[in-house]
């Protein structure tokens, strides 16, 4: 399996759904890093599960246990390494996907790949559980990034097909993005929230699920960020933003609407503010030929719906070949969007540093 992602900092998640513990190690952290811990439990928080009546019943603490690489309130300069113990599974759920593949999971893939020695209750290493850790390592990560001004947030799109407005990220302020982050269900407007939490309830009670979509949007970004051709910024942050569970879709500004503008539409003007270069328009999403312009960032997230639902499909038990239906147990997210909002600004976060460690020598900014 490959569990490590990074070219300047290492992150490596650990840990399967119903194992003892998920984690994350993070490598080449510099020494003298003042940690928030009770702002990073904050952001853990905000991905639990069994928050709300929208979310899995599956009720986690997320406490998390920092193992090496912190001392004094500060990182060490070794591998900074923690854990979060799983104190409320459910692993009977799972007795039968071992032999029936539950449909829009990786059983089938992994028991093929693994020739059937994978750890499968609660999808086991390609669990959403496994975000916890991604979202451990984007919270020290922003706190590095708020020393240079950096400011991330995400908001709900659309879940399923009731949308939101897609507002301007020209005019995003940093206010903007503090009021997503501290809100369990953000969105532009209250009213679409309200239809889209319905929407999520009717499709619980139906033993069903919808997918969404989320806008994360990054503000006071350096110029330069990305490595053509295959590390452009485009390339990193979407290799990890596909890394995430149930992730089917990524786009850059206005992504695929873009094909339907004229150059003259779709080029982003420059002009001069205060002696900095800046675009009046945002369509290429703060990003050209890979490399960042100083403008927002601008990345939508499309998720697909839960696999996990109770309504009866069609499965073949890899075992016996017969054809089977299935109706899944145990407790699932009706839609995983909310509590996905912090994960994908944690990729955001993540890659930004990663390339800043590459291009910053000087570390006296930390």
């Amino acid at each position: 399996m490959s569990n490590i992602w990074g070219m300047n900092l290492k992150v490596s998640i650990f840990g399967e759904s119903h194992g003892e513990c998920v984690g994350v190690v993070i490598s080449n952290l510099p020494a003298g890093i003042r940690l928030d811990l009770e702002a990073i439990q904050a952001e853990l928080n905000r991905r639990k599960p069994g928050k709300s009546a929208l979310e899995t019943p599956r009720k986690e603490d997320d406490a998390f246990k920092i193992m090496s690489g912190y001392f004094n309130e500060y990182t060490t300069g070794a591998p900074l390494a923690m854990i979060i113990e799983n104190t409320n599974t459910k692993s009977k759920d799972y007795g039968d996907i071992k032999q029936m593949p539950r449909p829009g999971h990786a059983d089938y893939t992994a028991y093929m790949k693994y020739k059937g020695f994978h750890d499968y209750r609660g999808g086991g290493h390609f669990s959403g559980r496994l975000t916890a850790g991604i979202v451990f390592a984007g919270a020290v990560a922003k706190q590095i990034l708020s020393k240079l001004g950096i400011s991330i947030g995400a908001v709900i799109e659309s879940v399923g097909m009731v949308a939101d407005e897609r507002i301007d990220s020209l005019i995003v302020t940093e206010a903007q993005l503090e009021a997503w982050r501290t809100s369990a269900f953000p969105v532009v407007h209250p009213e679409k929230g309200a239809a889209m939490r319905q929407l999520i309830e009717d499709m619980r009670v139906d033993h069903n699920s919808v997918g969404g979509v989320i806008r994360c949007i990054g503000l006071n970004i350096p110029v330069g960020l990305g490595e053509p051709f295959f590390d452009s910024f485009e390339s990193r942050l979407a290799y990890m933003l596909f890394s995430i569970p149930a992730v089917k879709g990524v786009a850059f500004g206005l992504g695929f609407d873009v094909a339907k503008l004229d150059g003259k539409q779709a080029n982003d003007d420059f002009y001069m503010d205060g002696g900095l270069f800046k675009t009046k328009t945002n369509n290429a999403g703060g990003i050209l030929g890979g490399i960042t312009n100083g403008m927002p960032l601008d990345v939508q997230v499309a998720f697909k719906p839960t696999p996990s639902i109770g309504q009866e499909q069609q499965t073949v038990n890899v075992e016996t070949l017969e054809e089977k239906t299935i109706a899944i147990e145990g407790r699932h997210d009706a839609c995983i969007i909310p509590r996905a909002v912090p994960v994908v600004e944690a990729a955001m976060a993540i890659t930004l540093l990663d390339l800043l460690l590459g291009e910053e020598k000087d570390v006296s900014w930390w």
